[in-house]
């Protein structure tokens, strides 16, 4: 019988989870395999983050230090689970360093990877080097400037491009990603703060600031940042004689053709499941539903359960998710181990 929660995945979700399961009372072993702690906030150099617009690396750095500072959690980065045997109340894990950890229940908060670009030439990335991404973005406004990676210069006119991996069964992405929408309406403010003379432009299908976000993002960039929103079909992107990116497709408000030409084309990319999770799947025996991310047991009564009795699964790792949430459900998540490990004591001591 083990008193600790092994937390796998040290993003916000997997963070929250540790915290969590420390607060209440029991030992926490948070396994990353990357080198830092933070997940794709910090690896991918997010800005400011929605909702609440503080930067990532101030929001997250203190939900790392807050584990890192704790004593009842044991920190192993740089680090995967390798095997995983036994029961509720009982389990082994044997780490890639050689470790094992015994726990009594398992969190796993092993999130997602961003859709890659390559995979939508048509639209130009990887073909012309001023067609960026959005958290390519993200890292421009982190360093306080918006320029043209081809030469350095401030962009006149910018695209932003939704659903660049969402919604797409052509590509086989048949989901919608959530918070693209809401991100992109965010990072053309930011574009507009860092940059005023810069149009910023959105091409969409449909705009999906769901919740609350409508008013704050959608409505906040249209009226008082000025951001032009298309409604569009995109072909794809070229290049005019002059050098400059042309968007290429169809108005389908107006149902006519359009060519606009930019600066700056920037892709709105999705949420793909992490590249792992077969691998993830077999260590843990587990499920993965049809899209390829971790299978939760069922809904209602056994929220943030997986397949397998004593492992539980937070945020982004079940789908595309926002960090608000995938906090909140690793916090779930990490009552529901603690609930599990209590419950597997009690029967032993009756």
């Amino acid at each position: 019988m083990s008193d600790t929660v092994l937390v796998v995945g040290g993003g916000p979700a997997g963070l929250a989870a540790a915290h969590a399961a420390s607060t209440a009372g029991k030992k926490v072993a948070l396994v990353e395999k990357e080198d830092i702690l933070g997940g794709a906030p910090i690896l991918s150099g997010y800005a400011k983050l929605v909702p609440s617009g503080e930067w990532a690396k101030d929001a997250i750095g203190r939900m790392v230090k807050r584990v890192e500072d704790d004593s009842n959690v044991t920190v192993y980065t740089s680090t995967m689970v390798e095997q995983f045997d036994g029961e509720p109340g009982s389990f082994t894990a044997k780490l890639s360093n050689g470790d094992s950890v015994d726990a009594g229940a398992v969190v796993l908060g092993t999130g997602f990877t961003h859709f890659d670009s390559i995979n939508k030439p048509e639209w130009g990335f990887g073909m012309y080097e001023d067609v960026v991404t959005t958290t390519q973005v993200e890292q421009m406004v982190g360093r306080g400037e918006v320029k043209c990676p081809s030469d350095g210069r401030v962009p006149e006119r910018v695209a932003i491009l939704l659903c660049v991996g969402s919604r797409d069964r052509q590509i086989g992405r048949e989901w919608c990603s959530k918070i693209c929408c809401t991100v992109s309406c965010n990072l053309a403010m930011e574009i507009k703060e860092l940059s005023p003379e810069t149009d910023v432009y959105i091409y969409y299908m449909d705009i999906r600031t769901f919740g609350l976000y409508e008013d704050k993002f959608y409505w906040k960039s249209q009226e008082e940042f000025k951001t032009k929103f298309v409604k569009a079909r995109i072909a794809e992107v070229t290049t005019s004689e002059d050098g400059r990116l042309l968007v290429k497709g169809e108005d389908t408000l107006v149902k006519r053709p359009i060519i606009i030409p930019f600066d700056m084309v920037v892709h709105a990319i999705g949420m793909d499941p992490q590249d792992d999770n077969p691998e993830i799947s077999k260590t843990f025996g587990i499920g993965l539903e049809q899209h390829g991310y971790i299978a939760r047991a069922e809904m209602y009564t056994n929220t943030q359960g997986t397949t397998r009795e004593g492992v539980f699964v937070a945020g982004a790792a079940t789908g595309p998710n926002d960090i608000d949430s995938s906090v909140a459900e690793g916090q779930s998540a990490a009552l529901r181990a603690v609930a599990t490990i209590n419950g597997v004591a009690e029967k032993k001591a009756s």
